[in-house]
């Protein structure tokens, strides 16, 4: 909203408000605002868990590996970093692009899943808390709303990297090409000739082959989508380990996405141009 409101405000010749366009002062803006967040409203928040008696209920010893007895510890934790998260994005964010809206639309969905599970272990007193079948329901359903959109989107485009020979020396400059289009390539890290076409695997189809290679992204989102969320369960044994490594993930993730949103960048990495991407970097940061 921010950033609407200070362009708006450009066209009026105020100081400072152009610097609202440069994606490094929004996604660190977003950096900062998070960590205050977090850290104000975290320790609120986690006081007045401990005065409601909102804590964990004793789980069993025999599935910690170290043994932690992990009993009075506050529960709904969760609730910080969506708040810590979506603030900044909803204030620092472009809002129309079709990224930052799918990471809104997934952190909220897998967060209310989350805190369902929470609420079922504290308030129902049920150490299992929401059962898996609905958990995979709700991650498959949450898998196949962001594969869908980025099928029908027309936001959702690329620019196909192309290696174009130079000379006769064999050297190879990698050129984008003009215009952004919808495709099924992907990019395949550390292989040569990486971009892989889910038309082509599909080819066996026919002339449908384009209709079943989006049904075969759909499904790789899905499947995405599901192993990464049950990863980080898996990963959440021990107080900390989950989110120390999302944090490194996190910033992983954020090179690659300002990377692809750099078209110098991407035609010297030879990834794809992906325009809009940048707008993943002010989430990542506030994520971080």
């Amino acid at each position: 909203m921010l950033y609407y409101l200070f362009r708006f405000l450009e066209q009026f010749g105020i100081p400072g408000s152009h610097v609202w366009g440069y994606i490094s002062f929004r996604a660190l803006l977003a950096m900062i605002l998070a960590l205050v967040i977090s850290a104000w409203f975290g320790e609120k928040f986690i006081k007045y868990l401990k005065k409601k008696q909102i804590t964990e209920v004793q789980r069993d010893a025999k599935i910690d590996p170290f043994g932690v007895k992990k009993i009075g510890v506050p529960s709904m934790g969760g609730i910080i970093l969506i708040i810590a998260i979506l603030v900044p994005v909803l204030l620092l964010g472009r809002m129309r692009n079709i990224y930052l809206i799918l990471m809104i639309i997934t952190t909220v969905w897998l967060g209310f899943l989350g805190g369902l599970d929470d609420y079922i272990k504290i308030f129902r007193h049920n150490k299992e808390g929401l059962p898996g079948k609905f958990k995979i329901i709700g991650q498959i359903s949450i898998g196949l709303i962001v594969g869908m959109m980025l099928w029908y989107s027309p936001d959702a485009k690329i620019n196909e990297n192309l290696a174009i020979q130079k000379n006769d020396n064999q050297e190879l400059v990698i050129k984008h090409r003009q215009q952004a289009t919808k495709s099924l390539k992907t990019t395949i890290p550390f292989v040569k000739g990486h971009n892989l076409d889910y038309a082509d695997i599909m080819s066996f189809c026919g002339k449908y082959k384009t209709a079943a290679g989006w049904i075969l992204f759909v499904v790789m989102t899905i499947i995405v989508v599901t192993a990464v969320s049950n990863g980080a369960n898996l990963n959440d044994g021990m107080d900390g380990m989950c989110a120390g490594n999302s944090a490194i993930i996190g910033v992983a993730l954020g090179i690659f996405a300002y990377v692809s949103s750099h078209i110098e960048f991407a035609a010297y990495l030879n990834i794809m141009y992906i325009p809009g991407s940048q707008e993943l970097v002010v989430f990542l940061c506030a994520f971080i």
